[in-house]
């Protein structure tokens, strides 16, 4: 299955944050170092992690990312993500799923309104043109529609025997932000709060 994947890469005074890592094609990865100086690594998803390393030791970048976020156990982490932490990105906003199985977190912006950076937890889909047919069918049958949503493969495995996430997402509802990126679907630019709203009325009706 082929299945789309969102990087986030946020500028500051000439030093790039790599969130939700990708690696580039050799083309793109000269327009990357272009942007600036890549700094900072950071795995926001339990389930992401992949391409981390390659980040780190290409760019001696340091990484972040919560203590127990081992499903990829390398690297190692140089600063440990928490709600309390101090972040690489001035005036971001750090937040921390409490009720999952597995370390989850996202990442607010302040620009534009607020920007909500997501792993897993939250994906906007608008089409399904970078997914390959096997993945356009497992996902549809997974639960996936052309909305913004609570990842359902995502769900069923952060959620414990007999618990509920929903205190996390409406924790995550009271945050400010307008927009919305997540490590897969697509931008949703305006209204992502709202959207938010809606996706937890889905999740959770009963």
């Amino acid at each position: 299955m082929r299945i789309n994947r969102n990087m986030v890469v946020v500028r500051r005074r000439g030093e790039l944050t790599i969130v939700n890592a990708v690696r580039l094609a050799p083309e793109e990865e000269s327009s990357l170092e272009s942007l600036g100086t890549v700094k900072h690594v950071m795995r926001l998803g339990h389930f992401h992690g992949l391409d981390d390393r390659y980040y780190v030791d290409r760019y001696s970048a340091k990484f972040w990312c919560q203590a127990s976020s081992d499903l990829y156990p390398e690297p190692r982490p140089d600063h440990a993500l928490g709600e309390k932490a101090a972040l690489p990105i001035d005036e971001a906003e750090l937040f921390v799923f409490r009720k999952t199985k597995y370390p989850e977190c996202a990442l607010l912006l302040p620009q534009d309104g607020g920007v909500l950076i997501t792993c897993d937890s939250v994906q906007h889909w608008v089409d399904w043109h970078y997914c390959n047919l096997p993945a356009k069918i497992v996902l549809k049958l997974a639960g996936f529609s052309l909305t913004t949503l609570i990842g359902p493969f995502w769900r069923k495995r952060m959620t414990p025997k007999g618990g509920s996430l929903r205190s996390d997402f409406e924790r995550l509802r009271e945050l400010e932000f307008e927009h919305l990126i997540g490590a897969h679907g697509r931008l949703c630019q305006g209204g992502a709060r709202e959207n938010v709203r809606s996706a937890m009325l889905r999740a959770f009706s009963t």
